[in-house]
């Protein structure tokens, strides 16, 4: 029997097939149209490529893995979190979908900040909201687009509209609700007094399953459009950092992962529910029946290196520009990048901060620059880790995940970094293979995804903190903590200025 996980990422849709080992079959990604930034820091995407792109990558995986669609015992779903999707009585999407990147929605977060209070915010939903988050989205196009509003019959999340077009659905799971703004992570259910004190229908609001749980079956229209089977079920899934978390075997207390893609996320299980007062970390439902978990993001990891090369070095390698940084030394001859290309999320909860180098002089060379950036991105996900280790939850060790942990330079920097010991596993696939673990859970394959975890992930590689290094880089990470506050008064300046 062959387990589906089906990933809807920024950049791409990906579909894996694992075996009953846990051993990856067959692999395809199918690219997505770039998202489109009409003014700066908006994003958005069209849920329609979405599905072409997750039909494209499913059948490819059927036919590269030469597995019969009746072979296929479920079907996972990870995907982009926080993605404002709506339907209107036709289930037609209304209007492309603004990502989680997205940071227009300011004057709406103040505006729910002011009138549900934001002590009762976190009471609510055990987070402060953010401009990243699905809520503050809708309520901006209640105010700015209020004839689209109007058609507004469902609410859906990436994943889920994939979901919906593959089983006919209205569904999500506890762990993608959780970045809503709209969800009682504690009770693990949608927030009434949230969507009643902002005037909210909670009729446009999508079922809740726990992650593993069938939440409906392949319809024969999908299967036409696929080449899956009719009936073939599909379980709840995770937001793609619960999904790659268990992908990643973070199912219980000691390891966090640290997922460096578009952007970056420092990942931690918890057993029950705790919250930084600051909001600084977000404390989501886990994959994990029961569970819970803290995450930090850094908006702007993967896509600082993505810009650079785009903008810069059009054509390089990326194989290319990390040999190119390790000919720099460590810090960069006192160069520093601030990753906030999108905004930030951990620590800073600021939707005005602006990216950039500090401290360029002429002696700086490329290799400088590119160090720079992988130094800085790295910083800001020891932030994530610092403040996730504040809040009690002690960590021995890093797993990690995503395009830019491929690098063996990268894993380095952030072991020297972090301070700590950095592992990679024998699956790199993160969100995918997340969410094919699930699909066997929720087929009963196995009875928790724990036990799943235990049997199918394993460590091949570690790379330990070099003392020297280390010292150098929390010297650094000292000077890179004191940029932000520095800088603070100008950003709002600057956004000003368009």
């Amino acid at each position: 029997m062959y387990w589906l996980g089906i990933d809807i990422g920024t950049g791409g849709s990906r579909a894996i097939l694992a075996d009953d080992k846990g051993r990856v079959k067959a692999g395809f990604t199918s690219p997505h149209e770039d998202m489109r930034m009409e003014r700066p820091l908006w994003a958005e995407q069209r849920p329609e490529n979405w599905w072409d792109a997750a039909q494209n990558a499913i059948r490819a995986v059927l036919k590269e893995a030469k597995v019969k669609p009746g072979d296929i015992g479920a079907v996972g779903l990870s995907g982009q979190m926080h993605g404002l999707v709506i339907l209107d009585e036709k289930d037609v999407v209304i209007r492309p979908a603004i990502i989680w990147c997205d940071q227009r929605s300011q004057p709406q977060v103040d505006a729910i900040n002011q009138k549900v209070g934001k002590d009762n915010v976190l009471a609510f939903t055990a987070n402060p909201v953010l401009t990243g988050f699905t809520l503050p989205k809708l309520l901006w196009v209640r105010d700015c687009e209020p004839k689209n509003f109007a058609r507004v019959r469902k609410l859906l999340l990436p994943k889920d509209y994939i979901r919906f077009k593959l089983t006919g659905e209205y569904a999500t799971e506890v762990s993608d609700a959780s970045g809503t703004a709209l969800f009682d992570v504690v009770t693990r259910r949608w927030s009434e007094d949230m969507a009643d004190r902002l005037n909210l229908d909670r009729g446009i609001l999508p079922q809740v399953f726990e992650s593993s749980e069938i939440t409906g079956q392949i319809t024969a229209e999908a299967a036409e459009a696929t080449g899956l089977k009719a009936g073939t079920p599909v379980v709840g899934g995770g937001g793609d950092q619960a999904a790659s978390a268990v992908g990643n075997g973070i199912v219980a207390p000691g390891i966090a992962s640290c997922t460096l893609g578009t952007s970056g996320v420092v990942f931690a299980h918890m057993e029950k529910p705790n919250y930084d007062p600051q909001g600084r970390v977000h404390t989501f439902c886990h994959a994990v029946k029961g569970k819970w978990h803290v995450m930090g993001v850094t908006q702007g990891a993967g896509l600082s290196l993505q810009w650079f090369r785009r903008q810069l070095a059009p054509g390089a390698e990326y194989d290319a520009l990390m040999a190119e940084a390790a000919s720099a030394p460590a810090s960069a001859h006192g160069l520093f990048w601030l990753p906030y290309l999108m905004g930030e999320r951990t620590p800073h909860l600021d939707a005005t901060a602006r990216g950039g180098w500090i401290g360029l002089t002429a002696r700086h060379t490329r290799a400088d620059l590119i160090r720079a950036i992988i130094e800085g991105v790295s910083f800001s996900l020891k932030d994530c880790l610092d403040t996730i280790e504040g809040m009690g939850l002690p960590v021995d060790s890093v797993r990690s995940s995503g395009g830019g942990a491929r690098s063996p330079i990268w894993r380095q920097i952030l072991a020297d970094t972090f301070g700590k010991k950095v592992t990679t596993l024998e699956t790199q696939e993160g969100s995918a293979y997340g969410a094919a673990i699930l699909a066997a859970v929720g087929a009963g394959a196995y009875t928790s995804v724990p036990e799943a975890c235990g049997a199918v992930i394993r460590e091949v590689d570690s790379i330990a903190p070099r003392p020297h290094e280390s010292q150098l880089y929390q010297r650094s990470h000292e000077v890179y903590r004191s940029l932000y506050p520095t800088l603070r008064p100008i950003y709002s300046l600057i956004r000003n200025l368009g």
